[in-house]
């Protein structure tokens, strides 16, 4: 995750950059040369604070395709000298998923690129990918010998390949050459060592065993993370307390969760959340504020606080979700998910808290929301609305659109329109469901999503729970 340089949301390029649906109308809209531009800016810099979950590839394709627009700036981008040094996936990602959609709909020239970029750039494996989606078997056959080329022929190059294949995204390209005469057998040695490794990894669990105890648990998982801090031992120790742990190992565990060392303690904190021990709450509130305490156990004390389920649980989220802190926080997502109609005050106000305080992409902003749009505040409109426009998050704007189908009478002619050209799918899904057709441009958007073969299948089936024999316009 990054932090990109996001313009402001009035102009061509910031729409552009929050994939919203309104910078396809602006760019369709715009000289074609500045529209050109905006979009290469986004392709050739990607702009999603998480590259890994926010959609953007679809969007600037269908956006490629409108414009006409040609694939020099991308194959200059792509075959830059920093491809030499630089193994970045975030470089080249979007650019080649932009690819992959163009070659989906029938651009030969986006296919021809992404062929030359698997043979000969650093972030082969991606495009290989997205030519496994997209191209037939002669043309994968003939990338064998320059993909099979990044491994030499040596004990190292060999364990290197074995991984690759062991963890191919899409093993379509690697099945394909096992059946090759010339590169059959090392595909096939190497899919086999893969096997293998798994199969030793099994046989040498380093977890806990049977016949451990709640104290041999505690002490694996700070050993544990004493080696690997990012490894997560502490869930997977309660998870194992689960089934280890009785009665009796109480007072070893709630001695544990107050001042063990800062793993066995997170372990314990989030076991006794799970079984809503009476003195957890306690405990949680004193490892969120103590002055001392790790950001490992005040985070896993908010995180075990956040899966309780408990009336007890409710109960306390209702005195601590007034805190300026991130118990209070916790404690307003608590009551978003899962409070009651008499909550909708205490999850308003730590709406428009979080947004005075953080701005439009906090990301304590996603479950209250969704709190405002399961609870139908209405009052939250103008906030879900300032949130929708501003935040760079595709996501959050999304969740913003739900909220606003929910709780603002107007969003059905207005948002939900744009919505229609919107990047993430369950967006578009939204809109396809709420969109006014007294506007033109709904009816004509509604029938191309329903005819592209490159849309999801839920927008599909939204968009034609929309249309009938029988429905006006259609």
């Amino acid at each position: 995750m990054f932090d990109p340089d996001i313009a402001p949301s009035g102009t061509l390029l910031g729409l552009l950059q929050r994939g919203r649906g309104d910078g396809t109308l602006h760019a369709l809209a715009a000289p074609r040369a500045e529209a050109l531009a905006a979009l290469h800016h986004c392709v050739l810099r990607d702009p999603r604070r998480d590259w890994q979950v926010e959609n953007r590839s679809l969007y600037y394709a269908r956006l490629c395709l409108d414009l006409d627009a040609g694939l020099d700036e991308i194959e200059q981008h792509l075959f830059h000298p920093d491809d030499l040094v630089s193994d970045d996936e975030e470089r080249t990602g979007l650019a080649l998923s932009v690819l992959g959609h163009l070659a989906a709909y029938g651009r030969s020239d986006a296919l021809r690129l992404l062929r030359r970029y698997a043979a000969a750039g650093s972030n082969w494996e991606w495009a290989l990918d997205e030519l496994a989606l997209r191209d037939d078997d002669t043309g994968l056959r003939g990338l064998a010998p320059a993909i099979l080329a990044h491994f030499p022929r040596t004990p190292d190059g060999d364990a290197e390949l074995a991984a690759v294949v062991r963890g191919a995204y899409e093993p379509r390209p690697w099945r394909l050459w096992a059946d090759d005469p010339d590169h059959g057998p090392r595909v096939r040695t190497a899919a086999e060592r893969g096997a293998f490794d798994r199969w030793q990894r099994q046989l040498r669990p380093s977890g806990p065993r049977p016949g451990w105890s709640v104290h041999d648990i505690l002490l694996w998982a700070q050993r544990e993370h004493d080696l690997k801090p990012d490894a997560r031992r502490p869930d997977a120790a309660a998870r194992c307390l689960a089934a280890v742990a009785g009665p009796e190992d109480r007072p070893e565990l709630l001695a544990a969760a107050a001042s063990a060392p800062d793993a066995a303690r997170a372990a314990a904190l989030r076991h006794l959340a799970e079984i809503g021990d009476p003195e957890v709450l306690d405990l949680i509130e004193t490892a969120v504020t103590e002055p001392d305490a790790s950001q490992l156990v005040s985070q896993a004390a908010l995180s075990a606080f956040e899966r309780m389920r408990s009336i007890a649980a409710l109960d306390r989220a209702r005195v601590w979700a007034h805190r300026p802190d991130a118990l209070g926080d916790a404690a307003a997502a608590m009551l978003a998910c899962r409070g009651g109609q008499y909550d909708t005050q205490l999850v308003l106000a730590a709406l428009r808290r979080t947004v005075r305080a953080e701005g439009p992409d906090a990301q304590t902003l996603w479950t209250l929301v969704d709190g405002a749009g399961r609870l139908t505040i209405s009052c939250a409109a103008p906030v879900l609305r300032h949130i929708y426009r501003e935040t760079a998050s595709s996501h959050l704007r999304g969740r913003a659109a739900r909220a606003l189908a929910a709780t603002d009478p107007s969003f059905a002619a207005g948002f939900a329109v744009e919505c229609l050209w919107d990047c993430e799918e369950s967006t578009r899904e939204v809109a396809a469901r709420h969109a006014a057709t007294a506007d033109a441009r709904v009816v004509e958007q509604l029938r191309r999503l329903a005819a592209d073969p490159a849309e999801e299948a839920e927008v599909q089936t939204a968009v034609r729970s929309r249309i009938g024999p029988e429905t006006p316009g259609f």
